[in-house]
């Protein structure tokens, strides 16, 4: 693939236009950025309960170190139904269809999905429902599994004791962020309560703790190839101190381990495009740089460096980088957090298997390999 010139422009301005799209089940409001290209996919995104595309991945994309994709991807954020601000109420008893989206232009040909809890589980049901339409999926604080009785009983106890925006903080955030960052909690409480119509998000809220299994099945080897999978590659995303670490751990437990990476982030909460952006874009780039589009480069990218190491027959994982990346703008959350972190992490890349965990190595003679696909490992950052 060969990008032209005018794409490195230092200053890039990319055209935003807003819609309402008409769908069987209502209103959908999208926000496509850029035009989409003939031979790239549209990076299409879908928040969690509580959010909309707004609060949750504004930031995200405004952060520096994403220019360098979205300058060569459109981005289409998709709302779901009455989530956006000043939504009209939706009707007594709507349902979510969480297998349906519908996309805001024919010209849009496939996707790169980015998502969030409820926003990850719809957009890996739809890739199993259109793996035509999906090159990869970067899914955040996935969970495959339907709603348990005990689960169920919880949040129906708490309906009945907590009012709805308590109930999505928690979902949203770990205890100890919620103890001890009082204002970035305070900022997203606001949001929920204020700028969110409370009956459409009740109804959001209900429909996602009804949803389904996804019924994925991870392809033993030597075994059936016709389990129901993720046919794309995935990069399954989750911060070390949130709520979803042990669902995501579930979910990667089933997907193929030829086309999956697991990402638990350290020193990261509920919401990794918040609290960690520069990382959490840096894997991006990475995961986009496997799928084939390999001239989406930049010095941050050339940090990652698959080596080859002869004696263990593994790869490792070099890396060194500063992040301060602490910063949703349409929150106003940059204000919120003043620490930098720097990390620093080097570790080994399991070939086939899913919980191979990163090691610290250091001294190593090492030669940069690009890989041609993704493995599926398990990387602590």
């Amino acid at each position: 693939m060969v990008l032209e010139d005018s794409e490195y422009d230092s200053v890039f301005e990319a055209e935003v236009t807003e819609d309402n799209v008409e769908t069987p089940f209502g209103t959908v409001h999208c926000s496509m950025t850029g035009i989409p290209k003939e031979n790239r996919p549209v990076i299409l995104t879908f928040h969690d309960i509580g959010l909309n595309y707004k609060t949750c991945f504004d930031g995200f994309f405004s952060h520096e170190d994403m220019q360098e994709i979205t300058r060569h991807f459109a981005v289409c954020h998709v709302n779901a139904p009455g989530q956006q601000e000043c939504a009209s109420t939706l009707p007594t008893g709507y349902i979510f269809f969480f297998k349906k989206i519908y996309f805001l232009s024919a010209s849009i040909k496939s996707v790169i999905g980015l998502a969030i809890g409820a926003g990850a589980y719809i957009l890996a049901r739809f890739a199993l429902n259109h793996p035509d339409l999906v090159e990869g999926l970067v899914l955040i604080n996935v969970n495959a599994q339907a709603e348990g009785w005990m689960d169920w009983a919880t949040h129906k106890f708490s309906g009945l004791t907590h009012a709805v925006p308590d109930m999505v903080i928690s979902h949203l955030f770990g205890k100890e962020e919620i103890h001890n960052n009082h204002d970035l909690i305070a900022t997203f409480r606001h949001h929920i309560t204020t700028r969110i119509n409370q009956t459409n998000l009740q109804h959001f809220v209900k429909s996602y703790n009804s949803r389904r299994h996804l019924d994925i099945e991870r392809p033993s080897a030597g075994g059936t190839v016709n389990v129901k999978t993720l046919k794309c590659p995935a990069l399954l995303v989750v911060g070390d101190s949130s709520p979803a670490v042990d669902a995501v751990v579930d979910c990667n437990s089933k997907m193929n381990p030829t086309k999956t990476t697991f990402l638990k982030m350290a020193d990261c909460g509920g919401l990794p495009q918040v609290d960690q952006p520069a990382k959490l874009a840096e894997a991006f780039k990475y995961f986009i740089q496997g799928l084939g589009y390999s001239n989406i480069t930049s010095s941050c990218l050339s940090a990652f460096l698959f080596v080859s190491v002869s004696s263990a027959g593994m790869t490792r994982l070099s890396r060194s980088r500063t992040a301060s990346g602490n910063s949703v703008s349409s929150l106003d959350a940059s204000r919120l957090r003043t620490r930098n972190r720097t990390h620093t992490g080097e570790g080994q890349r399991g070939r086939s298997h899913t919980d191979v965990s990163m090691e610290s190595a250091s001294n190593s003679s090492v030669e940069p390999v690009l890989p041609a696909t993704i493995h599926s490992t398990e990387v602590s950052c």
